[in-house]
């Protein structure tokens, strides 16, 4: 059965509803369906993030598994789960996938939502110690992607400035 169509929107057909969410909610099935597609949105947007650099290093993992226990309530297993799903999603997808699950995220999230998860890209992009060009011009993307505009987002990024990469020793 369809995500969309578990959540009440009966007329979108299945082939409209990205593969992405539906492959990574499919591993959180103890959450309530609607739970499951935000939390897998929110994974798969992080794993976006640590694959803007074309490498998804341990430290970029580590952070993505705790900030997804973390934001789902989630054991540990049930996690990285997920997160291993959302970063095989992320090197094989990309482009409309991208955009698809973002939009997604921007429709079932609050704005608090939305910010929170702007401080989780920064905190998964940094967690090798350096926040790449890469990186933070696919947060910038994203953050518009989620209502934001550019300015919201670079004033975000200025809690990270010490490991910004562009920005070190500026």
């Amino acid at each position: 059965m369809s995500i969309l169509r578990l959540l009440g929107f009966a007329s979108v057909r299945e082939s409209d509803e990205p593969e992405t969410l539906r492959q990574i909610a499919d591993r959180l099935e103890a959450l309530p369906r609607d739970q499951a597609v935000r939390l897998a949105a929110f994974a798969y947007v992080l794993a976006r993030v640590a694959h803007a650099d074309l490498r998804i290093d341990d430290a970029e993992c580590a952070a993505m598994e705790r900030i997804v226990a973390e934001e789902g309530g989630l054991d540990a297993e049930t996690a990285r789960l997920a997160v291993e799903v959302a970063k095989g999603r992320a090197r094989r997808s990309g482009g409309t996938d991208d955009y698809l699950v973002t939009r997604e995220y921007r429709r079932l999230a609050s704005r608090e939502e939305r910010v929170q998860l702007l401080h989780c890209l920064f905190a998964v992009a940094a967690a090798d110690e350096t926040i790449s060009s890469a990186e933070s011009q696919q947060i910038v993307q994203i953050g518009e992607e989620l209502g934001f505009d550019r300015s919201e987002v670079l004033a975000l990024r200025g809690a990270w400035r010490p490991h910004v990469g562009a920005l070190r020793g500026a």
